[in-house]
């Protein structure tokens, strides 16, 4: 019964993550201008603030939902502004020379990329009440709120959303070398506008 939990968040932390959305081409962008590592980094923080969500509906923590949820419209209003910014960055940003024998980037590149990450996804709240409705509706609801079953559920979770990034950077980086810097610069533009038409969605809807 406890495994069952397990997988179930497991399946339920993939197909939250798989859909591509503003994360997911920031993701793509960072694995093809600085490698699986930096990319995988980023995707990583998305699933421990995935995960993080999750722990607040599984445990039935809804003082602190409620608190969270109340501040949605500055987190969003902090989100967009942000994905913005990053759309900005992207544009601007010279394509690096994609070399394979490249160092990899250190500990403060990857830290980097998985806070902004982190951050980013922690910007969008409502993630709880989604979380909340498919506990409820696959009948996930029945975990014993706290205790060993409710842990693996959300360990679950963390583990399904960090494979889908691991299986997107992996396969991504498997074309990175045949990109050229005049085709990453037209890749960066591209996430750049993706990235910015996210933000001003997430500034519009407020």
């Amino acid at each position: 019964m406890n495994l069952n939990f397990f997988l179930r968040g497991l399946v339920l932390g993939f197909s939250i993550a798989a859909p591509v959305g503003p994360i997911g081409v920031l993701c793509i962008r960072r694995t093809l201008a600085d490698g699986r590592a930096v990319g995988l980094a980023s995707g990583l923080g998305a699933a421990t603030a995935d995960a993080l969500y999750g722990a607040i509906a599984g445990l039935g923590l809804t003082a602190l939902s409620g608190l969270l949820l109340a501040q949605r419209d500055w987190l969003s209003l902090v989100g967009g502004l942000f994905l913005g910014y990053l759309g900005w960055r992207s544009w601007r940003t010279l394509p690096p020379a994609l070399d394979s024998a490249a160092p990899p980037a250190g500990g403060a590149g990857l830290g980097a990329a998985f806070a902004t990450t982190f951050l980013l996804t922690l910007t969008n709240p409502a993630t709880i009440l989604a979380f909340a409705a498919i506990f409820a509706g696959v009948g996930l609801a029945d975990a014993p709120a706290g205790g060993f079953p409710a842990g693996l559920l959300i360990l679950g979770v963390f583990c399904g959303s960090a494979l889908w990034w691991l299986t997107l950077t992996t396969g991504v980086s498997l074309f990175r070398a045949r990109f050229t810097p005049r085709t990453m610069a037209l890749v960066n533009k591209l996430a750049g506008l993706l990235l910015a038409a996210f933000g001003l969605l997430i500034l519009v809807s407020l």
